[in-house]
């Protein structure tokens, strides 16, 4: 597990991708020792190009036993710790009033500082739940960067969202460090020219998973609350990996570099009124959210509905034994040990790609590394979905899953019936926590490399069948002729 030299690097006072990334000459270890294994098998490549092909070309419908790295998602796949498996020995499955719940409510307080809490199966039950209260029909949703789940359910609900990111994002080759930032002028436009009763509130996520994991700055944060609250308008966060945008600001932000991180994801949460999580990411667990939030008469509103949508108030369609794990995951997920690795492993991963010249989004994220699919793939047009056939070839290739973030995710205008064609094509190959060693990276690398080298023989692919919503999930396809 050991490799010398920079590439080992998890001081990341300057993100991989930068001219003047540190490089110092040093060795690292995972903060952790694996107690137990989950045994994973090689498939032959004849083997995977028949899962391929049973499942339409999409990555979410191959089998994950036939899956030799899995890459598709971070979310609910990372390795809980010990404490958090005996606290699953501590759950208290009463009905009503688990002292589970209490425990995470207390921990959510603490960490994060809202007051009001209702516990969520997942990060999409909360964003149900909130775009039903606080969105109402024609109103429009700024955000910095659509995600699929949180624009659907916005829609759902009757609004309109509307892109208020930094130009900088949609370019993979722009190397500024806060890529996740909002645009306060394209705000202000939207404000000036719908008033602002017509913004339903701003959907902040930090670091921005569809721009390749990219953090948002402490001073644009705080801009922002000055603008909407001028403006009477809500910032409404989801904080799904907060604690890794904490982190990119302690490094990468002049004057918080000697904070802690778990002080910055305090501040950041301080700046906003209310917002959803998806603990299967940061807080380390494999199923879980909540809906968090300050205003009393949206918190009553939001405990009526988990009864009807998920579950009594004080369970919310968890397990008390699931909400003790979150609750405990919380606690970890901002200790400095853990999130120095755990980004680490993500910029090591992504310095092997770069030295090998294999076109990614740059600086490489918080969460995993995105291949550039329109640079990696030139000769496709984006009708023959190159990022869905980047990702099926690196699945061929060694048995590697990762994600397709392009024109598929990004889906249809509901007005039109087109697709939307984003100026990101991305494949994203997504780093669970705690979960593959460095050895897993290297290979990773080496099969991209693989793909790389053969790229201009690759073929596009059309879509034979499309779900009504989120059509990534389960959509298929089928080979282009060459």
């Amino acid at each position: 597990m050991r490799s010398p030299g920079p590439s080992r690097t998890l001081n990341a006072t300057m993100r991989v991708g930068n001219k003047d990334m540190e490089q110092r000459k040093i060795s690292w270890a995972e903060p952790y020792k694996i107690k137990m294994v989950e045994l994973i098998a090689m498939t032959t490549r004849e083997q995977r190009e028949a899962a391929l092909v049973e499942a339409g070309y999409n990555t979410f419908l191959l089998p994950s036993e036939k899956v030799y790295i899995d890459l598709l998602t971070d979310s609910g796949t990372s390795a809980m710790s010990d404490r958090q498996w005996a606290g699953m020995m501590m759950g208290d499955e009463a009905y009503a009033g688990s002292r589970n719940f209490y425990h995470l409510e207390k921990a959510i307080q603490d960490t994060y500082g809202y007051k009001y809490i209702v516990p969520t199966h997942q990060g999409r039950g909360a964003e149900n739940i909130l775009s039903q209260i606080m969105i109402k029909k024609g109103q429009f949703v700024p955000g910095n960067m659509y995600f699929t789940t949180t624009r659907l359910h916005q829609e759902l609900a009757g609004g309109t969202f509307v892109d208020i990111i930094i130009d900088e994002a949609h370019d993979p080759n722009n190397t500024f460090a806060f890529k996740g930032n909002v645009d306060l002028n394209k705000l202000q436009v939207l404000i000036d020219k719908h008033g602002a009763d017509k913004i339903a509130y701003v959907s902040i996520a930090t670091t921005v998973n569809m721009a390749g994991g990219q953090p948002v700055s402490m001073a644009n944060l705080k801009e922002l609350r000055a603008l909407c609250t001028k403006h009477g308008i809500s910032i409404i966060h989801d904080m799904t990996r907060v604690a890794e945008n904490a982190y990119m600001i302690q490094q990468l932000e002049p004057g918080h570099a000697d904070r802690s991180v778990q002080d910055i994801v305090k501040e950041i949460c301080s700046l906003t009124d209310g917002a959803t999580m998806s603990a299967k990411k940061d807080a380390l667990v494999n199923i879980g959210g909540f809906l968090a939030v300050n205003d009393w008469d949206v918190f009553e509103e939001a405990r009526n509905m988990v009864v009807v949508y998920e579950g009594l108030h004080t369970y919310g369609g968890l397990a008390g034994r699931d909400m003790e794990a979150m609750a405990i995951g919380i606690g970890e997920s901002v200790q400095e040990d853990h999130i120095r690795a755990r980004v680490g492993q993500v910029f090591y991963l992504g310095k092997k790609l770069l030295d090998a010249g294999i076109p990614i989004v740059k600086p490489v994220g918080t969460h995993g590394v995105f291949l550039d699919a329109k640079a990696f793939l030139p000769h496709l047009k984006q009708t023959a979905f190159p990022a869905q056939v980047l990702a099926a070839e690196l699945y061929l290739e060694s048995g590697v899953r990762a994600m397709e973030r392009g024109i598929v995710s990004a889906g249809r205008n509901k007005d039109t019936g087109d697709h939307y064609y984003p100026e990101l094509e991305l494949v994203r190959l997504t780093i669970p926590r705690r979960a593959y060693t460095q050895a897993h990276m290297d290979v990773v690398a080496e099969s991209v490399e693989r793909v790389y080298e053969r790229r201009k023989s690759i073929t596009g692919l059309k879509m034979v069948y499309e779900p009504k919503y989120l059509r990534f999930f389960q959509a298929r396809f089928e080979r282009l002729p060459a």
